[in-house]
C-alpha cells in the first residue's frame, strides 16, 4: 500500500479528532504517517477521550504547547505549519507518495508570523513552482484563477496573457475534453457594457485553445447561471475567477464530500474542504469524515 503523509492541521480545531476517528478506515487503503509531536498527540487524544489506534505511525515534529480548543494561538499556528512542512519534506524525499492536509487557521498562522494565507500559497514557495487550487468531488470541480486575495483586487489580476497561461497549465493536469470558464461581471459583461474583463477572458480562452490545438475551454459563461443543472450535466470542471464564485455553489451542493486538490508539477497534495470548526473542537461531536476520506482516496489515485 502507498504511504501518505497526514498534516494534522490546527490542533485547537477538529483535525486531530478526524484523524483519530478515521484511522481504522483509511489504514485499510494506505499507510498513513501522521506529522505530529508525540506528547501533543497523547494529550489531545486524552482530551478527546479517544484511544490512539494501534499502528498509528507518526513523524515527530513541532514543540509541546497548551491545546486551547476553539482559540487562535501563535503556538497552534506554529505547530500546524511545522506539521505541514514536515509532510512536504516527506513527499519531496519520496518517502511518501502524497500528502493530505487537515485544516489550518489562517489567523493562527498570521499570529505565528507565517507569511502565507494558506497551504496552496505556501506550496508555491516550498516547491518552487506555480500551484493551482481545485476543489470539488466526483460530480463537480471548481478551479480558482485567484483565491485568497481581496475581491477588490480580482479584476486587476485578469489579463489575456495571465489567464491564457493559467488555462494552458490546467490542460496539462486535467484529462477532460470540455472545461467551462466563467465570466467575471454580471451577464459576463454584456459584450463590454458591464466591464471589459470578460472580453479579456474570451480572448484568453481562444488563445489557450489555439495553443493546445483543442477547443477544451468554453465560455465565458454567465456566472449566475453557470452552475445550472444543465451546465453541470455538460461540464464537470469550472474555472472561476475568484474564490467565492466557485466555493459558494460548491459548498451549497456538495459540502460534506468535497475536497481540495493542489495542481502542480511536483507532489500530490489533497485536503479537506472545510475549516477548523472551532465551535466543535474537543466536544466529540458527530463530525463528518467524508471530506477527509475522499481526500485520501483522491491522493491515492495519482
Amino acid at each position: 500500500m502507498k504511504k501518505i503523509a497526514i498534516s494534522i492541521g490546527d490542533l485547537n480545531g477538529i483535525g486531530l479528532e478526524i484523524a483519530l476517528k478515521a484511522h481504522k478506515k483509511i489504514s485499510k487503503i494506505c499507510k498513513p504517517i501522521y506529522c505530529i509531536n508525540r506528547l501533543i498527540l497523547e494529550w489531545g487524544s486524552a482530551m478527546l477521550g479517544i484511544d490512539i489506534p494501534k499502528e498509528f505511525k507518526i513523524q515527530e515534529c513541532g514543540e509541546v504547547f497548551d491545546i486551547k480548543p476553539g482559540e487562535n494561538t501563535k503556538e497552534a499556528g506554529e505547530s500546524s505549519f511545522d506539521s505541514f512542512i514536515t509532510a512536504v519534506a516527506l513527499a519531496k524525499s519520496k518517502k511518501v507518495s502524497a500528502i493530505v492536509t487537515l485544516p489550518i487557521n489562517k489567523s493562527s498562522w498570521a499570529m505565528a508570523g507565517i507569511n502565507y494565507k494558506g497551504h496552496t500559497d505556501a506550496l508555491s514557495d516550498l516547491l518552487g513552482c506555480e500551484t493551482t487550487m481545485m476543489l470539488g468531488c466526483k460530480d463537480m470541480f471548481v478551479i480558482l484563477f485567484t483565491h485568497h486575495i481581496p475581491l477588490k483586487d480580482v479584476s486587476s489580476q485578469i489579463s489575456t496573457k495571465k489567464l491564457s497561461k493559467f488555462l494552458i497549465d490546467i490542460s496539462k493536469y486535467i484529462d477532460s475534453d470540455k472545461i467551462a470558464v466563467l465570466g467575471l461581471n454580471p451577464h459576463a459583461g454584456d459584450d463590454g457594457v458591464i466591464g471589459s474583463e470578460d472580453k479579456d477572458i474570451q480572448k484568453a480562452i481562444k488563445k489557450a485553445n489555439k495553443s493546445i490545438k483543442r477547443d477544451i475551454f468554453q465560455g465565458p459563461l454567465v456566472p449566475d447561471t453557470a452552475f445550472s443543472k444543465e451546465n453541470r450535466k455538460e461540464f464537470k470542471y469550472f474555472v472561476c475567477m475568484y474564490h467565492d464564485q466557485g466555493l459558494i455553489p460548491l459548498k451549497a451542493l456538495y459540502f460534506d464530500e468535497s475536497i481540495n486538490v493542489t495542481l502542480n508539477d511536483s507532489i500530490v497534495r489533497t485536503s479537506v474542504d472545510h475549516g477548523t470548526a472551532f465551535d466543535k473542537a474537543y466536544k466529540n461531536s458527530n463530525l463528518s469524515l467524508k471530506s477527509y476520506i475522499n481526500a485520501v482516496k483522491e491522493a491515492l489515485n495519482h
